[in-house]
């Protein structure tokens, strides 16, 4: 049995500063055999115990970049993988940015815990990797971290996306089609997007034109929680007659099953 559990859905520093949302991230669960952590941000490990997802079971953790909402608990979620080295195990990928010193930053993986894993695997755009049954091509993004990239897991029997942060871009689209399970982080409602980042009517071209079988927006920010990120997401819905659901902390899914999901946190 294959599972999405979204352990977070804030989008801003302000959203997970004010408790409004966590950030922890994303676990794919594929059947026994994976267990892929995305993006890692503040309170990943605290909201694994809290949804049931036992850490030392990861394969491998995948950061799409450097921005602290989605690294910060990198480090943390190595030490549960590994059990504090007793285990040298899992995989860590991700941009440059977050693994690799640049002339202005330092990586956010220290050397410590580089040597706690099997391998760690700097990333580019257009990059494939092969993770026995599952193959990960990295998606071309543009951020305000340069060297960010996506996934696209190709896993047996559906194909997943999560891009990350990013612009709407010609090559998004080219790279995205295929997808089963479409995961877009929307910060913004309707057309108000600002910086390097998807909002609504972005997100609606996007679904529209990768025609995934589920489409799931999250990574909120404050105008798009007050906007109502589930009124959104019917308007996406009704706008490309594509699935779609806003993600709430705690959301499961299974990407084979699409009708099928719970969301145990009310409110939200």
């Amino acid at each position: 049995m294959a599972q999405i559990i979204f352990l977070g859905t804030a989008g801003s520093a302000a959203v997970a500063s004010k408790n409004l949302r966590s950030s922890g991230g994303i676990i794919l669960k594929i059947d026994d055999a994976f267990q892929f952590h995305l993006d890692p941000g503040p309170g990943a490990l605290l909201k694994t115990r809290e949804y049931g997802v036992n850490p030392h079971n990861t394969t491998a953790v995948l950061v799409t970049h450097n921005h602290i909402n989605h690294c910060n608990d990198l480090n943390l979620v190595i030490e549960a993988m590994t059990h504090s080295g007793l285990e040298r195990r899992g995989v860590v990928l991700g941009s440059k940015s977050v693994l690799q010193s640049g002339e202005d930053s330092h990586p956010f993986i220290t050397r410590y815990h580089q040597n706690l894993v099997e391998r760690v695997i700097p990333l580019e755009k257009n990059h494939k990797i092969a993770f026995e049954s599952v193959e990960i091509h990295t998606i071309p993004v543009e951020h305000a971290d340069q060297t960010a990239v996506g996934f696209k897991l190709f896993c047996p029997g559906f194909v997943v996306s999560y891009p990350g942060d990013t612009l709407f871009t010609p090559q998004l689209l080219e790279s995205l089609s295929g997808t089963d399970v479409l995961i877009l982080n929307v910060p913004y409602p309707g057309k108000r997007a600002q910086g390097l980042n998807l909002d609504s009517d972005a997100a609606m071209k996007i679904i529209d034109h990768v025609k995934p079988r589920l489409a799931v927006i999250t990574h909120f920010g404050l105008e798009m929680l007050k906007a109502d990120p589930m009124h959104e997401a019917r308007l996406i819905q009704q706008a490309t007659g594509i699935q779609t659901i806003a993600a709430s902390d705690g959301l499961t899914i299974s990407p084979t099953g699409y009708g099928n999901y719970h969301s145990p946190v009310k409110g939200f």
